[in-house]
Formats: structure tokens, sequence, C-alpha cells
């Protein structure tokens, strides 16, 4: 099992939640970013691919790398749709896993206002990312990671 990051857009505070959970756990964990990742030292189970620059690159890395049972952190809910049917546990950055029963819903809410945006439409976005939205990911990446390593313990 492996736990993938979407690095490009990740707040720094994920990425650090992710850091400690990899060491803790012992847990391959690979940053996918298409910029230059300097890791902190000390985590041994950290590693990072920087893919070409351009849009969806480090999305398409980790689509064809992420294998059923792998944990996925990102907020791009095209790459969830993909990850999602492959069997792969997907959350965003704030805490939110994306499920077989509501992806499908989820992708045509975003392409919907993404389709308003480009007509000029004002749709606002998040609210900003606090000590709430770091505590809900930090509390949905522990659910997700030991729920997956058990399964991954039952298949052995």
């Amino acid at each position: 099992m492996k736990l993938w990051l979407d690095a490009d857009a990740a707040p720094r505070d994920v990425k650090e939640i992710c850091f400690r959970a990899s060491e803790r756990l012992a847990l391959e964990t690979i940053l996918v970013a298409n910029q230059r990742l300097v890791l902190p030292l000390g985590y041994r189970f950290l590693s990072t691919v920087r893919v070409e620059g351009g849009p969806d690159v480090a999305d398409d890395y980790i689509a064809a790398n992420a294998l059923t049972g792998d944990v996925a952190v990102t907020a791009d809910i095209p790459l969830a749709a993909i990850l999602v049917p492959k069997g792969v546990i997907v959350i965003d950055p704030r805490g939110d896993e994306y499920t077989p029963e509501m992806i499908g819903e989820r992708l045509s809410v975003r392409n919907f206002m993404e389709s308003l945006r480009s007509t000029g439409v004002e749709t606002g976005g998040h609210a900003p990312y606090g000590i709430r939205e770091r505590q809900a990911f930090a509390n949905a990446l522990d659910r997700v990671l030991t729920r997956a390593l058990r399964s991954a313990a039952q298949g052995q």
C-alpha cells in the first residue's frame, strides 16, 4: 500500500500531516508535482516524482501508478473520478472522502460550476484553509489509512 499526494496544490499543513503519517506507519509516501519539491530531513518513507509541466500531468502519473488499496490525497475531482473506480481510497485536503456512491455527482457539479465560470459567472470558492480543515483532514487521513492497512493485512 502506498500514499499518493497530488502535491502541486496541496496545502503545506496537508503535506506535513502526510509526512508524519508516513513515518509513524512506515508507509511509502509519494509526492507528485510538476515543480521541484524539497523533502524535509528525517523522513525515511517519502519520495518525490517530478513530472513535466502542463495541466493534469501529475494527475495522469498518479492515475497510471496508483493501485487498488492505495490511498491518494487530491482536491482534483476528475483525478478522484479515475482513482475511485480503481479501488484507490481518495480524500481531499479538507478531509472529505470521495466514494463510489458520490463521485459521479461531485464530478457533475464540478463540471457545471466550471461551465458557469467560463461564461463569466462568479461562483465563489472554498473558505480559507484553517485549523478546522487541518483537523478534519488529519482525522480523515487517520481513518482511511487505518482502514486501508487493515484491508491490506487481511489480503495477505
